[in-house]
């Protein structure tokens, strides 16, 4: 099956999205003459002006993107030939559910979010799961129309904490752009013989070893969690975790390693241990093809519940 690259540009309305498409599809680099589907979700003020495009071939749809479905987004590109899809997305929906229907072959290529600083965190305190929702799975977030010095620690913050490997550009009033080179250090050593998890940072640990499990081959972990078993494998596995909060309540979800341990079928559903292991990455059927960690327990005893059930990022 021929696979068709998606790029898809995230944000609120007013963001900047449509300005910022207008001059990529004006870039002979990208717009070389490839047959693209520009599927806009949501309209603002500013409007395409296909008259610049060095190439033609740039052919619009304007949708719902709340009730379009799988075989429309099909039919369209089948009848314009689409070798890519350029995609400006409804800052008022969730991103994934899109992609959910999404034909078999499109592949998301690239997910830029944009973000006007100006009323940034006013959305991020009133509509924060929408926030959260875009920047969870961006590679870049552009906050523009920024005045030149000021300060841009509370929007990496906010970035970085929903998303540790996001690219975070600055978009100035005066017409620079700056990138953001804050390193963000763990708050524990991966080089220790046995990485210490605090109680807090378990959730940080988590997206951390499952973004990147080739980082932590071979190593020890040590770290509490609840116990939960997996359907699949019930014979000497289990899956020690945490409930973890993104951004609000309503979105906690556990958020477990396979483990493997010889005793597992005598551990309690729920119950707190400590966990010491050693951990592999390779794929099992929770990371859906994916690489991901896999542990082996060395030792696991009991465990005090900590004070708070679920830890954020």
């Amino acid at each position: 099956m021929q696979q068709i690259p998606v790029y898809a540009f995230t944000g609120f309305l007013d963001s900047g999205k449509t300005k910022f498409i207008q001059e990529t599809l004006e870039d002979p680099r990208f717009n070389a003459g490839e047959r693209t589907l520009l599927l806009v979700f949501e309209e603002g003020e500013e409007e395409y002006d296909f008259s610049t495009y060095p190439s033609q071939n740039v052919y619009m749809e304007v949708l719902d993107q709340q009730t379009v479905s799988t075989k429309e987004l099909q039919a369209l590109a089948k009848k314009y030939k689409a070798q890519r899809i350029v995609a400006e997305l409804n800052g008022m929906q969730q991103v994934g559910d899109l992609y959910t229907r999404f034909p078999d072959g499109w592949v998301v290529a690239q997910e830029v979010m944009f973000a006007d600083a100006t009323t940034f965190m006013a959305y991020n305190a009133n509509m924060r799961n929408l926030m959260m929702d875009k920047l969870l799975g961006a590679q870049m977030v552009v906050f523009n129309r920024l005045e030149k010095g000021a300060d841009t620690m509370p929007f990496h913050k906010i970035a970085r904490a929903a998303n540790r490997r996001i690219d975070i550009l600055y978009d100035y009033t005066d017409g620079t752009t700056e990138f953001d080179d804050v390193v963000d250090p763990l708050p524990f050593d991966i080089n220790a013989p046995v990485i210490e998890i605090k109680d807090e940072d378990y959730g940080l640990w988590y997206r951390d070893v499952t973004e990147e499990p080739e980082k932590y081959q071979g190593k020890t972990v040590r770290f509490k969690a609840q116990v939960a078993m997996l359907r699949r494998e019930k014979n000497g596995m289990f899956a020690p975790g945490r409930f973890v909060m993104t951004c609000c309540v309503d979105d906690i979800q556990f958020l477990g390693v396979p483990c493997h341990y010889s005793a597992a079928a005598a551990l309690e559903p729920r119950s707190w241990v400590m966990v010491e292991a050693t951990i592999d990455a390779q794929k099992h059927p929770l990371y859906q093809g994916e690489l991901g960690p896999v542990l082996t327990a060395v030792k696991v005893t009991k465990g005090v519940a900590p004070g708070q059930d679920y830890v954020t990022f």
